[in-house]
């Protein structure tokens, strides 16, 4: 009876040639520098990095909208309220994406008020689900910690957004430095092995 076979995700320096392994550090280079300069523009252009985040939800509800109109239009093996609500929720995507256009920053508020209140009810469920065992303190904590900052979100929409931005941008910062240390490192035993040997 033949052992069962596994695949593994990881790199594994040791099977690959000095040409594969130089192709993988420079990659790990290149993701490294642009993370990091990512997450710079983060902290240094705060306000022009939200207009590109609200931008990117403009180009998609304008997408989706009309993907949602054509199937209203198209689909006539459906039923003509199907269709009618489908035309009309496209139309209300498109009608957002381009008020996103208009005011960037409206799209930026409604999407912090959209995280607020996810987190809010997220919250209270956890609040109302929690099991009577040794979890439960956990999963109560978890439901005030949720709330608690769903409110502080809705509170302070724009301080919530910019908090988050900066948040991404250290978590850049710090990935990239990750990276251009893998860069640097991946395939050192390999080398070693061979002068070695």
């Amino acid at each position: 009876m033949s052992e069962p076979s596994t695949t593994t995700y990881t790199l594994n320096s040791t099977k690959l040639t000095a040409s594969q392994i130089s192709g993988v550090r420079w990659a790990f280079a290149v993701g490294g520098i642009l993370t990091i300069l990512l997450g710079v523009f983060l902290l240094v252009a705060p306000k022009a990095s939200l207009v590109a985040v609200a931008w990117i939800f403009a180009i998609y509800f304008l997408i989706a909208g009309i993907a949602r109109i054509t199937r209203g239009v198209v689909a006539r093996e459906h039923g003509g309220l199907w269709r009618v609500l489908t035309i009309v929720f496209g139309v209300l995507l498109l009608a957002a994406g381009v008020y996103i256009f208009i005011d960037p920053l409206l799209g930026i508020g409604a999407l912090v008020f959209v995280i607020g209140v996810s987190w809010i009810v997220e919250g209270v469920a956890s609040l109302f689900d929690s099991a009577p065992d040794v979890s439960r303190w956990i999963t109560i904590l978890y439901g005030v910690i949720s709330v608690v900052a769903g409110v502080f979100v809705l509170a302070n929409p724009l301080l919530a957004a910019v908090t988050l931005l900066l948040v991404t941008a250290f978590f850049l910062i710090a990935a990239g430095v990750v990276e251009i240390i893998q860069a640097i490192t991946f395939g050192k035993q390999v080398k070693r092995a061979g002068l070695a040997g």
